[in-house]
């Protein structure tokens, strides 16, 4: 399992990297013009998992998730929190949704926003479906684009 400081680490050498021409997947990251999102820590899935261990398992996502914010917050003050429902409802009646916010709002509820450096870093717990995993993602991106 990785640690607060390594999800930190994480954050700090994306918030610095370039943003890509095109849209690429590397491994664990997802870039695009103007963002990247990967995946901090992800779970097993959950086909054949009873309804405790999703909650159980749910719950230790929300405890990472609350324990990461608490350090970026003592560093960037507090965030603001962006629903990504009118994203997703929106990009259901197939009106145009910026990236990243076209790909998380299938799956992540609401992220977490701090603006830095010209820069903003998002974080959220979602899953795509009951039986998949829990992701906990960062999202960066350009100042502007949310």
């Amino acid at each position: 399992m990785t640690s607060t400081a390594d999800h930190v680490s994480t954050i700090d050498q994306l918030r610095v990297r370039d943003f890509p021409a095109q849209r690429t997947a590397d491994g664990w990251v997802e870039s695009g013009p103007g963002f990247h999102v990967a995946d901090l820590r992800v779970s097993e899935d959950f086909w054949d998992a009873d309804l405790s261990r999703v909650e159980e398992v749910l719950e230790e996502f929300e405890a990472e998730l609350s324990a990461l914010d608490q350090v970026l917050t003592l560093r960037w003050g507090a965030p603001d929190v962006l629903d990504l429902t009118d994203s997703l409802e929106r990009s259901a009646m197939g009106e145009p949704v910026p990236p990243p916010l076209d790909t998380l709002c299938g799956y992540v509820p609401d992220l977490r926003v701090w603006r830095v450096d010209g820069r903003w870093v998002g974080l959220g717990v979602g899953q795509g479906d009951r039986e998949l995993p829990f992701q906990l993602l960062v999202a960066i991106g350009e100042e502007g684009t949310i």
